[in-house]
């Protein structure tokens, strides 16, 4: 059956739960600044790189946190992955802004028990979340 002239309206998109947002926003070459071009990287990018590169953690675990489906996490840090590379290899400055999310909070407006003092292993050695 073929359907013509239908509009068909697109699943809105579900927020993605962020635990910290960046404590810094903006990165980039250092110097003259002004004829530089800036990309976007998602807060929901930021946090899926934070949360895999930084903390340690699964897909699994990262796609838990974020309450998103594996696949979307993996889409998701994929994308993030090219837009830091791109900033990294061309002397682009990057701008942390945007995206689907909300910030995870409990009822005093604290950061949630799932996020603080998690104490993943980071890959640097250290243990974050202390």
């Amino acid at each position: 059956m073929i359907i013509i002239g239908r509009d068909y309206m697109a699943r809105p998109r579900k927020n993605r739960k962020i635990c910290k947002m960046p404590k810094v926003n903006f990165y980039g070459p250092m110097g003259k600044k002004d004829d530089l071009e800036t990309i976007i990287l998602s807060v929901e990018g930021y946090e899926s790189i934070r949360l895999m590169d930084y903390e340690g953690m699964t897909q699994a675990e990262c796609a838990k946190q974020m309450g998103v489906a594996r696949t979307t996490l993996q889409r998701i840090y994929e994308e993030a992955r090219n837009i830091v590379a791109d900033g990294i290899v061309n002397g682009k400055i990057i701008h942390i802004s945007g995206g689907n999310y909300e910030l995870c909070r409990n009822k005093n407006n604290e950061e949630c028990s799932n996020c603080r003092g998690r104490g993943h292993r980071n890959r640097f050695g250290g243990r974050n979340g202390h």
